[in-house]
């Protein structure tokens, strides 16, 4: 199959992420033509005026329609797509120079219908940013669990950074309407229709992802949130994994307390612990700082996800509750 790339771009309110999205796409070295999609997702900011000054360097449709979600907005861009290969970005995503080259490359030895790659900090990113980055892709966090090569074929994509067939797209008829988890949730459908998924190491994009601690928690928390809903709907996929921020907040919890019992060891080890992720962070970016937030950055995402995961096993496991009615806020209304 000759593969005819479209990127699908939903935003909200962020024409500056755009603007510098649409200048790396305009750097990226490929020969052959792609389209670019992007979709207002009801905006009251739009991206309008800054999409024009790109129509004659990069071939981009532009729709605006009422607010739906990412989810769905993502499907409404993939139904009015040219392409038969869908590339899902975030729109606070830039993408390096030899992005598509290396994701073509890959499909080509080894075509799937579905793949997913990884995310970076950019140079220009804020230490903030960078910190954040570091959290969400170390080893040493939960970026050591969330698949790499020897997962190949079990590896769940994000919508940050994903590739989706047509074929697969309308056979599973895309994303669902709960936001976050609508992408490892598309892709458990998609196993199951019998779909594989990859990770294409290679195709890397920078990812600015949260631009403060307080949006980071937020995001984290919905993370904890979701993911027993997710194993609700696809138990099949429960891991022990999953429970691992809240477990790692006891220990912490109880590290403390037996501290001022007179047990040292305990928390001798979490010492240990954080001072590998300052030694890291500081190592990777060369600068202490970072090292310094980035410690910072592992115990929100810690805690904001295994807070929102013990309130959602809570409700959905053992109360029994309906997740639409119990987390409204977590679905959009199509």
């Amino acid at each position: 199959m000759k593969i005819n790339f479209s990127f699908i771009v939903p935003v909200f309110n962020r024409p500056n992420e755009i603007k510098e999205l649409l200048e790396s796409m305009v750097e990226m070295d490929y020969s052959q033509e792609y389209e670019i999609v992007i979709v207002e997702d009801g905006s009251s900011q739009t991206s309008e005026s800054v999409i024009e000054t790109f129509k004659d360097k990069l071939l981009i449709s532009y729709y605006i329609k009422p607010n739906t979600g990412p989810g769905d907005s993502r499907n409404y861009g993939m139904r009015k797509a040219k392409g038969n290969y869908f590339i899902i970005l975030d729109s606070d995503v830039i993408l390096p120079k030899d992005y598509l080259y290396k994701a073509s490359n890959s499909l080509e030895n080894h075509f799937v219908h579905c793949y997913g790659g990884p995310d970076d900090a950019h140079n220009s990113f804020s230490n903030l940013q960078k910190a954040i980055s570091y959290s969400m892709t170390s080893y040493l966090t939960t970026g050591g669990i969330r698949g790499r090569k020897n997962t190949i074929g079990k590896f769940q994509p994000r919508s940050f950074n994903m590739g989706l067939s047509k074929e697969a797209f309308l056979a599973s008829n895309g994303f669902g309407n709960i936001h976050p988890g609508e992408d490892p949730d598309l892709t458990i459908r998609l196993w199951k229709l019998g779909y594989e998924t990859t990770l294409i190491s290679e195709a890397k994009v920078f990812h600015k992802r949260r631009i403060s601690w307080e949006k980071f928690y937020i995001q984290v928390n919905k993370f904890g949130l979701v993911r027993p809903i997710l194993n609700k709907w696809h138990p099949e996929t429960a891991k022990l994994t999953y429970w691992f921020p809240s477990i790692f907040m006891g220990y912490m919890l109880f590290a403390i307390i037996t501290m001022f019992l007179g047990w040292w060891y305990f928390i001798i080890a979490l010492g240990v612990y954080f001072g590998f992720i300052f030694v890291g962070a500081t190592i990777e970016y060369k600068k202490i700082s970072i090292g310094i937030q980035s410690v910072l950055a592992v115990l929100i995402q810690f805690y904001g996800y295994g807070k929102g995961f013990l309130k959602s096993y809570y409700y959905i496991h053992l109360l029994k509750k309906t997740p639409e009615k119990q987390f409204k806020k977590l679905f959009f209304l199509k």
